[in-house]
């Protein structure tokens, strides 16, 4: 009788845009670079391109609504029984704006990711960019970050910076810090599958060695791997 072999890990991906993190991740996973599979990509809107990626790649691409539901709730508790199909070990958040209810943070707390524009914990909600330049900030960069129930706050993992330069604007300064994105999210990622980050309380571990409080300096796109 052979030996089972070990099913790869499973992540569902939450998006709302174009899913240009999503594209990050779908990359690292066709390369090996990420030992996991995709088992869904879902969206809260219908015309999200990001959706397109997932179907390009071969992966269940699946469209939730959130106007058809009148209550956070209710769209929340679809959006549970739509990821609990795929029986995820992972759910990552990339450029998926709902703010989630606690019920639904409860339910994943511990195997559920985000990433944020901003060195949280500053800017926290929208308009990171524009908010770092208005502050005259030196720098200002990207988190990836377990979720708690408070918005963009919860343990931090990997910080990546970029300086704010005199000329930029809020959307130039959004395309450095976006590349930024794409080198720290499937590092967090492939981390995570590998177990080698965990949540623990209010904390993150990795290695089973607590993370500083505003997560791990990238100081290079190879520091990290």
């Amino acid at each position: 009788m052979e030996p089972e072999v070990a099913k790869p890990p499973v992540i569902v991906v939450l998006i709302s845009g174009s899913g240009s993190n999503l594209q990050a991740i779908i990359d690292h996973v066709e390369s090996g670079e990420i030992p996991a599979r995709i088992g869904a990509v879902i969206s809260n809107r219908p015309n999200a391109t990001g959706l397109e990626r997932a179907k390009k790649a071969g992966i269940p691409a699946i469209s939730l609504d959130h106007t058809k539901y009148e209550q956070r709730e209710l769209f929340d508790a679809k959006l549970i029984r739509t990821i609990d199909e795929y029986q995820p070990d992972l759910i990552v958040l990339a450029g998926f704006m709902r703010i989630l209810t606690p019920d639904f943070v409860r339910r994943y707390e511990g195997k559920l990711l985000n990433i944020h524009p901003s060195l949280l914990p500053k800017y926290p909600g929208l308009n990171t960019h524009q908010r770092a330049i208005e502050a005259n900030d030196s720098n200002h960069g990207v988190t990836t970050h377990f979720v708690t129930a408070d918005l963009d706050s919860g343990p931090n993992i990997i910080q990546a910076t970029v300086p704010i330069l005199p000329q930029d604007t809020a959307d130039s300064l959004a395309a450095r810090v976006q590349q930024q994105e794409h080198v720290i999210y499937p590092i967090t990622v492939k981390w995570f599958v590998q177990g080698r980050i965990v949540m623990s309380g209010d904390a993150a571990l990795l290695d089973g060695v607590q993370v500083p409080q505003s997560g791990l300096p990238l100081e290079s796109p190879n520091t990290l791997h």
